[in-house]
């Protein structure tokens, strides 16, 4: 391959692989998916598991790379590069991680039992993803720099090659086949929900007559190589920056889309108006556009924007404040957001949704009425769901 591909023959061959390997999974309608994912997180968590356990049994006498004690603490005392911030830019590049599966948690919660077990669901899971994956990578690189003469390696698939070419014996090539097995598996349950699933239902969404979820899954299937995403996972730093990067675009996002439900709408939806796309539909706004969102969402952007362009070119200097509103754009993006959302809605009110939280019954009313109104019997429901995954 060309040297500005940014990946090699076999990478490149491997990403073609497992494209078409996905294309399978995506026939699936969501809702049965269920036991896919939970066997593709039992094997992702004995995999990982099985890496740790390996990586510190084998270290031998040297221990623990620099990684985990290094050999001179050099760090300045103030600043974007003292270990205050570096800490805060590595919780904000964790939350970055989420940052999509925070916004589109929907896509797939709505398919809980009742809400409760979607928001209990998500409490416990999203924190013990994030610091479980933290922990273990951390402590797998500690515990195999010394063997790569110091070298750190982040990359799970990068460590795998460079095994192989210290021991390509055939206990080592089986191993890693089936590493590499227990990695597709993961993949496969992060692409097909965060990837093709979340494309899917935004296209649908928006082209309700001729896209159907399954199309615009397959639709994002064939776009997804546009974004060259194996130049993301080039180095640690880029990958860093491109987590980093989601939580600056998707957390004022997160942060619109929380005010406006608890606060703004008060929990108190007009789902019918929800799916009408003209001026009778209370959020029809100001030409079917509501001005306060746009404006909201780049004050929540814009600051983080000097920093961010700092992190992924190294090339570019900025201020230690811009470099310091990057590395909390998570937080600043969602509170700012969030905040002046409410003012605009405040300052600039829109008296049709206005009047209807004023005057609807409360919440949960709201809430059982249109439970009710779309409560089925049981032999019509199935033949509905039939006629659906026909239809998909």
């Amino acid at each position: 391959m060309p040297a500005d591909i940014g990946a090699t023959s076999a990478q490149f061959i491997s990403y073609v692989v497992f494209c078409i390997l996905s294309l399978p999974f995506i026939w699936i309608p969501p809702h049965r998916l269920q036991k896919f994912f939970y066997f593709a997180s039992g094997v992702t968590i004995i995999f990982f598991l099985t890496l740790l356990i390996w990586a510190v049994v084998t270290m031998g006498s040297g221990g623990f790379g620099t990684t985990l004690s290094p050999e001179s603490a050099t760090l300045p005392t103030g600043g974007p590069k003292s270990i205050g911030w570096l800490i805060t830019l590595g919780i904000i590049s964790t939350m970055g991680s989420i940052a999509a599966g925070i916004l589109n948690q929907n896509d797939l919660a709505r398919f809980a039992k009742q809400p409760g077990s979607a928001i209990w669901g998500q409490a416990v899971a999203f924190p013990l993803y994030s610091i479980f994956s933290s922990v273990l990578g951390i402590l797998v690189v500690a515990a195999t720099q010394k063997r790569f003469q110091g070298e750190a390696i982040w990359n799970p698939p990068t460590l795998f090659v460079r095994l192989l070419e210290m021991d390509d014996s055939a206990g080592t090539r089986t191993a890693i086949f089936f590493a590499g097995l227990a990695l597709c598996a993961s993949q496969l349950g992060i692409n097909i929900t965060s990837n093709a699933l979340a494309g899917g239902i935004d296209l649908a969404s928006v082209f309700p007559r001729y896209i159907n979820i399954r199309r615009g899954a397959y639709i994002t299937a064939i776009l997804s190589p546009v974004v060259n995403p194996w130049r993301l996972v080039n180095t640690a730093t880029t990958f860093l920056s491109v987590l980093s990067g989601y939580s600056i675009f998707l957390a004022p996002m997160s942060g619109l889309m929380t005010a406006s439900y608890l606060v703004v709408n008060k929990q108190k939806l007009k789902i019918d108006d929800l799916y009408r796309g003209n001026s009778e539909s209370i959020y029809w706004y100001t030409w079917g556009i509501n001005f306060r969102a746009p404006v909201a969402w780049i004050v929540g952007v814009a600051p983080c924007l000097p920093g961010f362009v700092a992190a992924v070119d190294t090339s570019v200097s900025v201020t230690d404040g811009a470099a310091e509103m990057y590395y909390i754009n998570y937080l600043y993006g969602f509170l700012s957001s969030a905040t002046l959302y409410i003012l605009l809605h405040w300052i600039f009110p829109a008296p049709a949704v206005e009047a209807f939280v004023r005057e609807a019954p409360s919440s949960r009313e709201i809430q059982r009425y249109y439970c009710n109104r779309w409560d089925i019997p049981l032999a019509e429901t199935l033949q509905t769901l039939k006629e659906d995954f026909k239809g998909t």
